[in-house]
Order: structure tokens, then C-alpha cells, then sequence
């Protein structure tokens, strides 16, 4: 089976404006996945590195939310400005962009520890 290099799950779960939980997608998340598609096309990325659109991932405190796979770093606060950050220093480069990153003790479950 093909696999690419790094699989960026975006979070675009919406949820009814006022629930105490927020979600996603009132962070621009869906623009946020569109963006990032947009990014790997213009630097030729295009086979090596997916984005995917998600449900919830547990982190919504820490909206919008990503996480890459499979280095497990997930990234909360995100906005549109810094989708060519993470993708040149991450997705290209395989740095973590630190400011982004949410602590591991709230990145949602890991099946591996």
C-alpha cells in the first residue's frame, strides 16, 4: 500500500454557536484545510503529505486544531496566517512549529502509551 510521508488531520467539526464547547470550524478550520490543500499543491507536495477534514478531536479548548501523522504533534490556535509556517517548517523541513504545538498532556488519545 502507498503512503505518504505525513497525514495532517484538520478538525472541522461544528457544533451549534452557543454550546460551552466551541468548535472548530468557528475558528476558520474549514479555510484553514482548504488552505493548507491549496499550500501542498503550490510547493509540489501533492503525493507526499494528505489533508484530511475530521470530526472532533478532543481538544477543542485549543481550537482550531490539527494533528500530525504520523510524528503525533498536534497543533491548537491555528489560523490561516500560519498554514505556510507549518507547512514549511513541518510538513517540508519536519520541525515541530512550537508556538502551535498543544503540550502532549492535552493532545487528545493516544492508543500507545
Amino acid at each position: 500500500m502507498f503512503e505518504k510521508k505525513r497525514y495532517v488531520m484538520v478538525c472541522t467539526n461544528e457544533r451549534v454557536s452557543d454550546h460551552p464547547k466551541g468548535s472548530c470550524a468557528q475558528c476558520n478550520s474549514v479555510e484553514i484545510r482548504t488552505m493548507l490543500k491549496e499550500e501542498l499543491e503550490k510547493q509540489n507536495l501533492k503525493g507526499k503529505a494528505r489533508i484530511l477534514g475530521t470530526t472532533c478531536m478532543d481538544v477543542c479548548e485549543h481550537g482550531a486544531v490539527l494533528c500530525v501523522m504520523p510524528d503525533n504533534i498536534w497543533y491548537g490556535g491555528v489560523q490561516v496566517k500560519d498554514v505556510k509556517e507549518i507547512v514549511d517548517v513541518h510538513l517540508i523541513n519536519g520541525k515541530v512549529v512550537e508556538r502551535l504545538q498543544i503540550p502532549k498532556e492535552n493532545s487528545g488519545l493516544s492508543l500507545f502509551e
